[in-house]
């Protein structure tokens, strides 16, 4: 994303917004200008939070990360050693990792600071559901904040995945029985025709596209750019208007709902 076109960003919805998610589908520090648009956002009051995948967590970017105000801060560890670790995160790190952690919390120790708070979260997955107790116990070690478990989210999750976890509770996901007893598996939602987050927050991209959320992983719900008209405009619009209509009649018929956790029944965290 563009400086100017962040700053825009937060100049017009600082008043409104009280907690940024500073991350979408990409590494966030990979951005050369990540931490200065993180100071920039905490200039205007907004609590800020991202989620990394930890492998760019280098002395100086760590130093910069207390510095610049970050509230919180998700690193990302699938497993407590490089073989269990590297079944999801292919071509990851474990142990680089690691030592960006362990500079992390170096780094608010030698700058006194108390943030940002440090999650480590676990995405629980069927090469690791036996370490559970054992990043817990990491985490501890480290020095961090926070552990979370996770439950992971599948794209073709109706015919199984061999990442699936065999327990149940771990899983987003059921096994049901077709017609002629396939096994197959379903979302654990019954997709009630609501969601909070349609009234509460959007996810804007990195060419100022507004989309309803998340789970709009491929931007395919465009509610207006940014660039073009006033975030206040595009949320009262009639595009947006229309789209929550459909979350409140059919939301089952809307192909992103499909494979959301927005009123599951379970914790994403347990």
């Amino acid at each position: 994303m563009d400086p100017d076109l962040f700053r825009n960003i937060i100049d017009q919805l600082h008043p409104h917004v009280i907690y940024l998610n500073l991350h979408f589908q990409g590494e966030p520090y990979l951005h050369p200008h990540f931490t200065e648009f993180v100071s920039y956002a905490k200039t205007k009051g907004i609590y800020v939070s991202t989620s990394t995948n930890g492998h760019y967590l280098t002395p100086e970017k760590a130093a910069d990360t207390v510095n610049s105000g970050l509230d919180r801060l998700i690193i990302s560890v699938d497993g407590t050693d490089q073989e269990t670790y590297q079944k999801y995160r292919v071509g990851g790190n474990y142990e680089k990792v690691i030592a960006g952690i362990r500079e992390l919390v170096q780094q608010k120790k030698l700058s006194g600071s108390r943030k940002p708070k440090l999650v480590v979260q676990f995405l629980v997955l069927k090469p690791n559901e036996d370490q559970i107790m054992k990043i817990r116990q990491l985490g501890k070690e480290l020095g961090v904040d926070k552990v979370e478990l996770k439950t992971a989210q599948f794209y073709d999750f109706q015919h199984g995945n061999p990442l699936m976890p065999e327990n149940p509770k771990h899983s987003r996901y059921r096994k049901v029985r077709s017609a002629n007893k396939e096994a197959l598996f379903e979302i654990r939602n019954l997709l009630p025709n609501h969601c909070f987050r349609m009234w509460s927050s959007c996810v804007i991209t990195w060419d100022g596209q507004v989309v309803p959320c998340c789970f709009d992983k491929d931007a395919t719900y465009k509610m207006g750019n940014i660039r073009d008209a006033n975030f206040g405009v595009i949320w009262r619009n009639k595009i947006y208007q229309d789209f929550r209509q459909k979350i409140l009649s059919s939301r089952k018929k809307i192909d992103i709902c499909s494979n959301c956790t927005e009123g599951i029944g379970i914790s994403r965290f347990f």
